[in-house]
This record gives C-alpha cells, sequence and structure tokens, in this order.
C-alpha cells in the first residue's frame, strides 16, 4: 500500500524523495518511517560473518546505511535482530550471494529480487540474553 498524501509530511528526509519511491540507502530512522508499511527485511551474507540488511518495499530495495552513509555492515545475525527487533520487525530473510558459477568462469546473470527472496531462509530477529 502505497504512501498516503497525507502521511507523507511524517517522513524523515531520507525516507522517500516521492509518494511512491524507496530510496537507493535508508538510515535506521528512515526505516522506522516504515516499519507501518511492513518491509521485508532481507539479510545479505556478503562474505564469512558479513551482513548487510536490505529494505524491500514494492517493488524496490534500500540498502539500511549509518548516519554517515555508509553500508551497515553487521557481523552477526544477532546484532541484527538487537538493533531491528526493537523497532518492532520480527523476522527477515537470509540470502546470499551465488558465487559458484563465477568461481568456476560461468557467466551469470543476476537473479531477480523476488526469487531471491523467495529461496532465502526465514529466520526470527529474537534475541535472547
Amino acid at each position: 500500500m502505497p504512501f498516503s498524501e497525507d502521511r507523507t509530511s511524517d517522513l524523515p528526509a531520507d525516507a522517500t524523495s516521492t509518494v511512491h519511491s524507496l530510496p537507493d540507502t535508508l538510515t535506521l530512522t528512515g526505516l522506522t518511517a516504515l516499519t507501518d508499511r511492513s518491509p521485508t527485511i532481507e539479510i545479505h551474507s556478503i562474505d564469512m560473518g558479513f551482513y548487510l540488511v536490505r529494505i524491500h518495499l514494492d517493488d524496490q530495495m534500500a540498502l539500511l546505511v549509518d548516519d554517515a552513509g555508509d553500508p551497515w555492515r553487521f557481523t552477526g545475525t544477532a546484532w541484527i535482530s538487537r538493533t531491528l527487533a526493537p523497532l518492532g520487525f520480527t523476522h527477515a530473510t537470509l540470502t546470499w550471494a551465488e558465487v559458484t558459477d563465477e568461481m568456476v568462469g560461468q557467466t551469470t546473470s543476476p537473479a531477480p529480487l523476488a526469487e531471491v527472496i523467495a529461496h532465502g531462509t526465514r529466520i526470527a530477529l529474537s534475541t535472547h540474553h
């Protein structure tokens, strides 16, 4: 469901520039403004023990960044859970880059985002201390 005209004034500057557009990057503040729209949270494994968070909404994707605009790189899914669970997010989809064809010299094209999410692993965002 897209933003209604009367809700756009509630958004921080980094949340959206137009009513139906998701920016390329979002800070935690921008993500907080989207929680009522139920975005899909993707935890993308980029290397052994490094994870990026990508937000999917209305067939668009944004990368979670810190206040300096740099990609927020997490060293474990527990840190992601501790960051996002207090905002009301209960689950995410864990995905990873498929590099096996690339490693043997085969040309590959990226899978569509919907396919990547569909074949990811659903994980709970709950951390018990």
